[in-house]
């Protein structure tokens, strides 16, 4: 007799779950430990982990960015010609606009969330597919990046940029870049929007089953629409803290950083919360990749091995997320996903039609 998988022992049923949510922080610690051995003098250091934390927050904000129309059931492609065109729209207004520096971000933010929102609207609204939509409105940035700078890019005079504009990517605080920890307040505010308030639920009833959630009165339409607005309001400080890092505005930055993006945001789905996408996640696949990048730059990789691990890793990403993605809803059917090991109870009978039908707890 063959042993169905809702009556599997509590140890397997353990050891999944627990391969399933850590796998990928086991794997950032397993390959930064080979690196480690294999590059002793280099790749250990305080250095390098400064290095990697820096050069990686850009991409691990950005993914972060990716994530919330994926709980959607969407995806944005507009994501890095956004990023470059805030990262243009910072500098024209600093360097030719001569505009205080804070105003300067703080427009060039909510500009982002102004156009995620419309972004949102054409999907919604205009019932295109946004995989097509966005790559339409990314086309528009873009042609509207190359007007702002006329193909030419955009260097500050001799007096540079103003320091304390610089300082939001390249100070530090107890010994670490600054960067780091947007990272990791972005990754807990967008933990705790998806994962404890009533909005970012709904977000993924919404992304799980569109009908189910037009059926029991989620305004389908209208979350989407905040999805891609925060989408764009992460894109929009992403610029900024890009224009500070290069502190030169080049119109074609952007392109290579939706790669990474997707990357991390659906890898991110095989981990912490299996089977779909979390902001927790997302930054331990990033971790993955930025420990991966760095070592094999370190030893030496020809030019083309960082498109080529970064196409692997998306399809490898995109393989595991289905998989993982599928296991969840077996585990659903089966009532394994409770970690009971029991069979989901059977609803009772209809309640009596005189009186309000008992609420279930949530």
């Amino acid at each position: 007799m063959s042993t169905s998988p809702s009556r599997r022992s509590p140890l397997d049923r353990l050891r999944g779950h627990h391969v399933g949510t850590y796998g990928l922080p086991a794997l950032a610690a397993l390959l930064f430990l080979v690196f480690s051995l294999v590059l002793p003098d280099t790749f250990p250091t305080v250095d390098n982990i400064s290095s990697i934390l820096s050069n990686q927050s850009i991409p691990a904000i950005l993914a972060l960015g990716a994530t919330i129309p994926i709980v959607t059931g969407r995806f944005d492609l507009s994501l890095g010609y956004g990023l470059g065109l805030a990262h243009v729209m910072t500098l024209h207004l600093l360097v030719d606009g001569g505009w205080p520096w804070p105003l300067a971000c703080l427009v060039v933010i909510l500009g982002g969330a102004v156009f995620g929102t419309l972004n949102g609207v054409v999907v919604e609204f205009g019932q295109i597919d946004s995989f097509i939509a966005t790559l339409g409105t990314g086309s528009v940035l873009y042609a509207f990046t190359g007007w702002i700078t006329g193909g030419a890019r955009i260097v500050p005079g001799a007096n540079g940029l103003p320091a304390a504009f610089t300082d939001l990517y390249d100070s530090k605080f107890l010994g670490l870049p600054v960067s780091a920890y947007y990272v990791l307040v972005l990754a807990v505010a967008l933990w705790l929007l998806l994962e404890r308030l009533p909005l970012g639920r709904y977000m993924y009833v919404i992304g799980s089953n569109p009908r189910a959630a037009e059926l029991v009165g989620i305004p389908t339409r209208r979350y989407s629409v905040y999805a891609f607005a925060g989408s764009g309001l992460v894109v929009g400080f992403a610029g900024v803290l890009l224009a500070a890092q290069q502190q030169i505005g080049s119109p074609s930055v952007g392109l290579d950083y939706l790669l990474p993006a997707f990357v991390g945001a659906l890898l991110g789905s095989t981990a912490i919360k299996p089977g779909r996408v979390n902001a927790l996640g997302t930054v331990a696949a990033v971790a993955v990749l930025a420990i991966g990048l760095a070592g094999i730059g370190q030893l030496g990789a020809q030019f083309w091995a960082i498109p080529l691990f970064n196409g692997t890793a998306l399809l490898i990403a995109v393989g595991l997320a289905g998989y993982s993605a599928r296991r969840r809803l077996r585990a659903a059917a089966t009532g394994t996903g409770t970690g009971t090991g029991r069979p989901p109870v059977k609803p009772s009978a209809a309640p009596p039609t005189d009186g309000p039908a008992p609420q279930e707890a949530p």
